[in-house]
């Protein structure tokens, strides 16, 4: 296990970095020492890494922040810097990877509004694989009509790896919310995606029509 002083070390060495390739290390080292129990200090460190105009660092921070767990998501939502777009990216990708339903209206916005097709795949994947089974049953539910109503509004998104993407988490929402009335409208846009006559990227059809097997297939039995 690190230790505070460790890490505290670790997080000298990110501000002390004076070139590109110390930041990458330095940011490479603190993610590799992310934990659920991380030090405030250190968690945010790795939200300011989202910031810096160093890709492979901000990947690093991304990473860690994910095996960090829930304890990083209120300093991701409250470090949002609206004026880097960067960091608001990253954001996304690290709040997708957490799963936290504090994330959603962030992974909603990102979905139907970012500009990066990168962002909107990751927050699409994200909508999917929202982790809420410790609310009460009514609040899951609600929480993923919601996811479901974001991704039904992207199902003509312009960019196939977004539809790739939404045909993923339309899965992982029909996985969630078997049995439930919603499942008829998840298959409603999955058989969207899976009709060549309207999904003209074969391989959007191909994820499609996989993720409607392996939901009947695990369909309940009457």
């Amino acid at each position: 296990m690190t230790s505070a002083m460790t890490r505290t070390t670790l997080i000298e060495a990110v501000q002390q970095a004076g070139t590109a390739q110390e930041l990458l290390a330095a940011a490479q080292a603190l993610a590799a020492a992310a934990a659920p129990d991380m030090e405030a200090e250190a968690i945010g460190c790795l939200v300011e890494l989202l910031g810096y105009n160093n890709p492979g660092a901000a990947v690093a921070a991304v990473d860690g922040l994910i095996a960090i767990g829930p304890a990083a998501v209120s300093p991701l939502l409250e470090g949002l810097d609206e004026h880097n777009y960067g960091a608001r990216a990253w954001a996304v990708r690290a709040l997708a990877g957490i799963g936290d339903v504090r994330g959603l209206e962030l992974l909603e916005s990102a979905l139907g509004n970012d500009i990066g097709p990168s962002v909107r795949r990751a927050a699409a994947r994200g909508l999917g694989q929202l982790r809420c089974e410790a609310l009460p049953p009514g609040e899951q539910e609600g929480i993923r009509q919601r996811a479901l109503a974001a991704l039904e509004r992207s199902l003509a998104d312009g960019e196939w790896v977004v539809r790739y993407a939404v045909a993923v988490a339309l899965e992982g929402l029909g996985v969630s919310l078997a049995g439930s009335p919603l499942h008829g409208r998840i298959r409603t846009a999955l058989d969207q995606l899976a009709d060549p006559t309207v999904e003209d990227t074969c391989v959007v059809c191909q994820r499609a029509q996989l993720a409607l097997q392996r939901l009947t297939a695990s369909a309940p039995t009457p």
